[in-house]
């Protein structure tokens, strides 16, 4: 059973697992959005971590995980870091990757176009690998997060 021992196997590593219902993780994934989307990306990052290890589902664990990840390099970012804020995409990729994948068999999506997000990350990674990256905007994200359905 998922959970037993309050740890979850993921990638092969036990990870840990607080028990979260579904309907706190739900509120937790909207408090992210609202505060990753003004730019306050610390706390947004702080906010979804119960939802994270609150949830034995591999693939909303990837999810919240990349989305976690991705807060992440926009903390890197505003601060400077340019290498820290390109090791948090490449986590936030892979995790979201994994996540897109899933949603192609009904995981979730958190309705988010994976697909969308994951484009803005590589031309992000891209401008950061050739020194073109513009700097971290002071009232926003660095990476918007698209919702499934809008346009661009």
């Amino acid at each position: 059973m998922p959970g037993v021992g309050r740890t979850v196997q993921q990638g092969g590593r036990a990870k840990a697992y607080r028990p979260l219902p579904a309907r706190a993780r739900r509120s937790a994934l909207a408090a992210f959005l609202a505060a990753y989307d003004r730019g306050d990306a610390f706390l947004a990052h702080e906010l979804l971590e119960p939802a994270w290890m609150g949830t034995a589902v591999l693939p909303e664990r990837e999810l919240y995980q990349g989305l976690i990840k991705l807060a992440a390099s926009d903390v890197h970012a505003v601060r400077g870091n340019p290498l820290g804020e390109a090791k948090n995409l490449r986590g936030a990729r892979a995790r979201l990757a994994a996540a897109a994948g899933a949603t192609a068999h009904g995981g979730p999506d958190g309705g988010l176009d994976l697909g969308l997000l994951l484009d803005s990350i590589d031309r992000r990674l891209g401008a950061l690998t050739s020194g073109s990256a513009p700097p971290a905007p002071l009232d926003g994200p660095v990476v918007a997060l698209p919702r499934r359905g809008s346009a661009g």
